[in-house]
């Protein structure tokens, strides 16, 4: 058993008094000791467990067995320091820790001479990286460097969190051509009530003017965000609020949940928890909401030329490919097992809220 629940001591004593047959217990600080632990339990240690209260750089120098030899995620920083009251995060990761830029480079170098041609920087929020350096050197900055690397075509990043977000990243999706046409930006609700509740630290006002001066860098950037239904308290007002968000931004795409409580956070102990019912039924107006919206944006696309990276055989018909575009629209189309890992030229033909339909351009 592994993860963030692990690391908190009433969670580990719960599973070894319920779950004797367990053998390994391990948190998110020390995945590099699997095999250590499983050696130690085949030799016959009856519990073997290991957790590293700090959250402390990965090795890159380790390697790692990836899904995809053309597309990677790389970390960037670990830990969280937002303490958001519906979050785990912060109590189990620690806090922010951002890696050093030259790693970094170093490991998409070496990634790049293995055929990577899509890196995703993740972070729990990657507008904050460096802000744990003595000298100064923002999340922008490392996008430029990264994006003078020979064999990287694609950069991508995420999560962030809008709070945080400069003007000097929202410029960099002109300035810099490695940098997808894609931002991730979650904004959780769209009540001003429920966002101080959250402990996001920006109001709905703050969050549309940042979304009004991406929209005017860059009018045709993709867009999309988290949104979450049911926090406790949200009253009805509130949730037309994120109603009325959601239609003014116009998302590509949005992953939407209904909140389900987490121990030992602030927003577990409230005494105004919103009835399941209710946030299911709020849950799919929402749903009803985003849909048409993602259609729209989506059917916006027929007609043009798209440059895909083809990824895997479509899960629906073997004859067919699928893959991203700039904007991170799936999209699917006729091809074949030679056409995987290469970027494409694709006409978009047909659309629906979820992906795309497309014909390959004979080069």
């Amino acid at each position: 058993v592994c993860g963030c629940m692990m690391q908190r001591e009433e969670s580990r004593n719960y599973v070894i008094e319920k779950f004797p047959n367990v053998d390994i217990i391990f948190g998110t600080n020390n995945i590099w000791k699997l095999p250590e632990l499983l050696s130690m339990s085949y030799n016959g240690k009856k519990l073997a467990i290991d957790i590293e209260e700090n959250s402390v750089n990965f090795d890159d120098t380790l390697g790692a067995n990836r899904l995809y030899p053309f597309k990677s995620y790389v970390n960037i920083m670990y830990g969280c320091n937002n303490f958001c009251s519906y979050c785990i995060v912060p109590y189990t990761r620690g806090r922010e820790t951002s890696r050093r830029p030259v790693e970094i480079i170093r490991e998409i170098e070496n990634l790049t001479k293995k055929g990577t041609k899509e890196v995703t920087l993740l972070g729990q929020n990657v507008n904050s990286y460096g802000k744990t350096f003595e000298d100064e050197f923002s999340f922008a900055d490392l996008l430029e460097q990264i994006n003078d690397i020979d064999g990287v075509e694609r950069i991508r990043f995420m999560t962030s969190h809008p709070k945080d977000i400069s003007d000097e990243l929202i410029y960099s999706f002109n300035n810099l051509d490695k940098l997808c046409n894609f931002l991730h930006l979650p904004v959780q609700a769209g009540s001003s009530r429920v966002l101080k509740m959250m402990n996001r630290k920006y109001t709905k006002e703050d969050y549309l003017k940042k979304i009004d001066k991406i929209k005017s860098i860059n009018p045709d950037i993709a867009l999309s965000t988290d949104i979450m239904v049911g926090f406790p308290g949200e009253s009805e007002e509130d949730f037309l609020d994120t109603l009325d968000l959601a239609k003014k931004v116009e998302y590509d795409t949005a992953f939407t949940f209904i909140y389900s409580v987490r121990e030992n956070t602030p927003a577990a102990k409230r005494d105004d928890q919103v009835p399941d019912k209710v946030k299911h039924e709020r849950f799919e107006r929402l749903l009803d909401v985003l849909y048409p919206i993602q259609e729209k944006k989506n059917r916006k696309f027929i007609g043009k030329n798209v440059d895909v990276l083809v990824e895997d055989f479509s899960k629906k018909d073997s004859t067919n490919v699928s893959g991203r575009t700039d904007e991170f629209k799936l999209i699917n189309f006729k091809g074949n097992k030679s056409d995987i890992g290469k970027i494409l030229k694709v006409k978009v033909k047909d659309a629906n809220s979820f992906s795309l339909v497309g014909e390959k351009v004979e080069s």
